[in-house]
């Protein structure tokens, strides 16, 4: 098929959608599809050579008409070319099928207020998001995705992103398919597992036999790591933290010299060699205030690792029933959230547990995730050519 892409940077090590979107170029290449993207920038050494790539110009404009300027550029650009499928991941309407890789935006930023603790400070927040240009601006756009004149293909990720699509739009249920996001097992090879696990570990000054909790995600504030430190300080020294992902820690190191923690959590900050803390690590803790579908569950669960998340995550929609009983709904909750992390440091329960999340790593795996996507693109493309 010829499929064409819309995203308006791709830089695979900033993470989630950009790390996914790479995954999929690469493989629709690898099985000799036409494959284009129209992007203003992209990082070529992580993407496949045969990608043809059609540039768009950057705009210099404040943040809440950027994707406007991007949008506009595509709906100019792509009807120069005959593709069979266009596919979008962000805030663009000019697309055959839209994959909202960051959810619902009217729900999500009403999610967003969940991560601040008091009643107070989420409505002062919930006062400056109303007086927000990006809000209203990413909230009309997302309007004109959905309200397209053309027929709309939605691919959402979760349930959870399916009942926000329903309860925001009217979009029709036959034309949404859910389709788990899923990761691409080879970029966690384990063969070198010992030795990055003992590497990290001894850089940081961690003995092999304690046990090691993982907290990974680029906004830290969302991802929940504020609570998780002040639960981590309940556990009383019973286990580390490696934290990682994002770059403005200061906030977090005060934090936990004030709790007291400060020897039981390490900040790594971007790590290039994403599988090292994954292997250094025993679990991961992600009590996430929004997350269409984390691929950082995704990549733990690849990983053996067991898996303590909220119910605001889509991807717990994919733990096994094992760890069912440790998603939480309140984040803020630290003693409820420290109890599942003492849980977590009883070895024999933890293994048990590891073992569950290997299997259901296998249950949905990047290849059944691609093949859903194919089928779908070579429907559209159906349709479109009998229209």
């Amino acid at each position: 098929m010829n499929l064409a892409f819309a995203y308006e940077a791709v830089f695979p090590q900033r993470g989630g959608a950009e790390t996914y979107l790479a995954d999929l170029l690469h493989r629709l290449v690898r099985d000799r599809h036409e494959v284009h993207l129209y992007a203003v920038d992209y990082d070529a050494a992580s993407l496949p050579q045969e990608l043809i790539h059609h540039p768009l110009p950057p705009r210099r404009a404040p943040r809440f008409l950027r994707p406007w300027h991007f949008a506009r550029a595509c709906e100019q650009a792509i009807p120069l070319h005959r593709h069979d499928v266009v596919v979008g991941l962000i805030k663009t309407w000019h697309q055959d099928v839209l994959i909202p890789q960051g959810g619902v935006h009217v729900v999500s930023a009403r999610e967003n207020l969940r991560k601040h603790a008091s009643f107070g400070m989420r409505s002062l927040a919930w006062c400056v998001q109303r007086c927000s240009l990006s809000y209203w601006s990413f909230r009309w756009l997302e309007q004109k995705q959905y309200r397209a004149d053309r027929p709309l293909w939605v691919v959402v990720p979760s349930r959870m992103v399916l009942g926000h699509l329903q309860q925001s739009y009217s979009v029709d249920p036959s034309r949404v398919r859910v389709i788990p996001n899923a990761i691409d097992a080879d970029r966690m090879t384990a063969y070198d597992r010992p030795m990055l696990r003992a590497e990290l570990r001894d850089r940081l000054g961690i003995h092999p036999e304690e046990v090691v909790g993982l907290f990974c995600g680029h906004n830290y504030r969302l991802k929940g790591l504020g609570p998780l430190l002040r639960a981590w300080a309940r556990l009383k020294g019973s286990a580390q933290l490696i934290v990682c992902g994002g770059q403005n820690v200061k906030p977090y190191e005060r934090l936990v010299r004030d709790l007291g923690v400060a020897d039981q959590v390490h900040f790594l900050g971007f790590v290039e060699e994403v599988r090292q803390p994954y292997f250094a690590a025993d679990f991961l803790v992600h009590p996430t205030f929004y997350d269409p579908c984390a691929l950082v569950t995704l990549e733990a669960l690849a990983c053996g690792l067991p898996v303590i998340t909220t119910v605001h995550n889509g991807a717990a929609e994919l733990l096994p029933p094992a760890m069912q009983s440790h998603v939480i709904s309140d984040p803020h909750d630290a003693d409820h959230l420290a109890w599942h992390i003492q849980q977590f440091c009883d070895d024999a329960y933890r293994q048990g547990l590891a073992r569950s999340a290997r299997q259901a790593a296998m249950a949905w795996t990047f290849e059944d995730h691609y093949q859903a996507l194919l089928e779908l693109f070579a429907e559209v493309a159906r349709r479109k050519q009998a229209a």
